[in-house]
């Protein structure tokens, strides 16, 4: 990996396009920005430090005041299955990296002096000391007996700021069927899995020793998987972006078309409030008619819209199997106003678009003015697959997966492929 030391100077928790952000006393960086932003390509005065390139299976990501970086990894790597860096010099790299850990899965966030992850079945919680970098304790349980699932088992979560914390469920299938993944298998009506799945749960975030049947309170169902999560401050609610079902045209070959199959449905953006219902398994989205439909499990046949009010629709809909796996809302000052409150999402890559291309593997941003989507998405940073033309995940090069805002105001993005951690600064004049 070849490195260009560049001079420019980042202030940590000081806007670099002088949008209002206040000085702090901490020290500047010279950071050592990579030529080719790290295989990325990034808008105009946006360049990418690599802080690390082969850190294990990477997942969600957050980031400490003083810049410590923790990493969830989904499997472990050197006995642990959380990855901590540090940078001790300064230009942005990580000279130190440690693991700790025994709950492999995604989810992973710094709150109220605790550092909590997540496997497939639980949520836990280290105890952090200042400028420790690895805790010393033991995790201890904050929830547990998550259901233990085949697919879409990632129990990704996040906080709001009145002491609660929102778990994601994902459904156990594709669309519910009687028998899952098979061509003409209809839909089991009602669908059992929403019992204990296809939602979100919500918890205490300060107590320990839950358990999900006893503890958890749904929140919000009909929604097939939604590992990108977010509390949205300025709007007071969960925003979620779901994973939109898979193989119409396989198991459904009578109603679409292969060109169908790769554009339907669409990845759907939702903003929620409790006792929400956006659905799954019994509609999809079609992003090119602007149409809620009626599954084809279900009775639909690609043609016939779902006509009721029970259900949900999205405030902004992504091209269909693009895969959002985390979703962050933009605090930080460093980055031009345009920015500011706005949501950026990773999104890890399709798998089953052929034998059109694979699409994806981009972190894509919304504009957001106060609770409501305030333009088209754009792509924010791309070239992450590393071709243009990719036909299976597996060849892509890197698959973005988490996302973090740092102090100063940077975006971290995680690879799930080697783990490999960008950082991405704004590098632009003072307005």
């Amino acid at each position: 990996m070849r490195l260009l030391k560049i001079g420019i100077v980042v202030l940590l928790g000081m806007t670099l396009t002088g949008c209002g952000g206040e000085t702090s006393t901490s020290s500047s960086q010279t950071l050592n920005f990579s030529e080719d932003n790290g295989g990325i390509t990034l808008p105009d005065n946006f360049q990418a430090v690599v802080v690390a390139d082969s850190v294990g299976q990477a997942r969600h990501v957050t980031v400490a005041e003083n810049g410590d970086i923790y990493i969830a990894l989904e499997e472990e790597k050197n006995g642990g299955s959380i990855a901590a860096l540090r940078d001790e010099d300064g230009d942005g790299t990580a000279d130190q990296v440690e693991y700790f850990g025994s709950y492999a899965g995604t989810g992973i966030q710094l709150h109220d002096g605790y550092l909590y992850s997540s496997s497939d079945t639980s949520v836990v919680r280290y105890t952090m000391e200042e400028n420790q970098l690895v805790p010393r304790g033991e995790a201890e349980i904050v929830v547990e007996g998550f259901p233990d699932q085949d697919s879409h088992a990632a129990k990704s979560f996040t906080f709001d700021g009145s002491g609660n914390l929102y778990v994601n469920v994902g459904g156990p299938s594709n669309a519910c069927q009687e028998e899952g993944r098979t061509p003409e298998s209809p839909g089991m009506d009602p669908c059992p899995q929403l019992e204990n799945h296809g939602g979100v749960w919500q918890f205490d975030a300060n107590t320990t020793g839950q358990s999900f049947e006893e503890d958890g309170e749904r929140y919000t169902t009909g929604i097939r998987n939604s590992v990108a999560l977010d509390w949205n401050e300025n709007a007071g609610k969960l925003y979620i972006v779901q994973h939109g079902r898979d193989q119409l045209n396989t198991l459904w070959p009578d109603y679409y078309t292969v060109e169908d199959n790769a554009e339907l449905p669409a990845e759907e953006m939702f903003a929620v409030d409790e006792g929400d219902n956006f659905g799954w398994p019994y509609t999809y989205y079609d992003g090119l008619t602007g149409q809620k439909m009626i599954a084809p499990e279900y009775g639909g046949d690609g043609e016939t819209a779902y006509e009721g009010d029970e259900y949900e629709d999205p405030i902004i809909t992504f091209p269909a199997h693009w895969a959002p796996n985390d979703l962050i809302f933009y605090s930080g000052t460093q980055y031009p106003d345009h920015y500011s409150s706005g949501a950026f999402i990773a999104f890890h890559g399709s798998w089953n678009r052929a034998p059109e291309p694979q699409q994806g593997y981009n972190v894509t941003f919304v504009p957001f003015d106060g609770a409501e989507v305030d333009g088209e998405y754009e792509v924010f940073a791309d070239g992450f697959a590393g071709q243009d033309s990719l036909s299976s995940p597996g060849n892509a090069e890197a698959r973005p997966t988490g996302l973090a805002s740092g102090a100063d105001g940077s975006l971290y993005v995680t690879d799930s492929q080697k783990g490999k951690v960008w950082r991405i600064v704004y590098t632009g004049d003072e307005e």
